[in-house]
C-alpha cells in the first residue's frame, strides 16, 4: 500500500511524551484523545494529548523506522528535534 506515513509527537497530560505513526493523522489524534475509538493504552490513561511535531515519510516501513529511532532518543534529545 504506497501513501505518506507520519510520524508524530505527543505531550500528554502529564508531560510525557509519545512518538507513534499514522496514516491519517487528524484522525489519529482523535483515537487518542477519545474522540473516535482506538487510541493507545499508554495515552488513554494521559488524556488530553497535544500534537507537537509530525513528519511525513513515503511509506510505513520508512515511518516505522523513524519512529524507532525517535523512541531510542532521550528525552532532551526529543525537546531538541522539536526545536528544529
Amino acid at each position: 500500500m504506497s501513501g505518506h506515513w507520519h510520524v508524530y509527537i505527543l505531550r500528554c497530560a502529564d508531560g510525557s511524551l509519545y512518538t507513534g505513526v499514522a496514516r491519517d493523522l487528524q484522525r489519529r489524534l482523535l483515537q487518542h484523545n477519545g474522540a473516535l475509538a482506538g487510541g493507545s493504552r499508554y495515552t488513554r490513561g494521559r488524556r488530553p494529548v497535544e500534537l507537537l511535531w509530525s513528519d511525513v515519510e513515503v511509506d510505513r516501513s520508512a515511518a516505522q523506522r523513524r519512529e524507532a529511532s525517535i523512541k531510542k532518543l532521550s528525552r532532551d534529545q526529543k525537546l531538541r528535534l522539536l526545536r528544529v
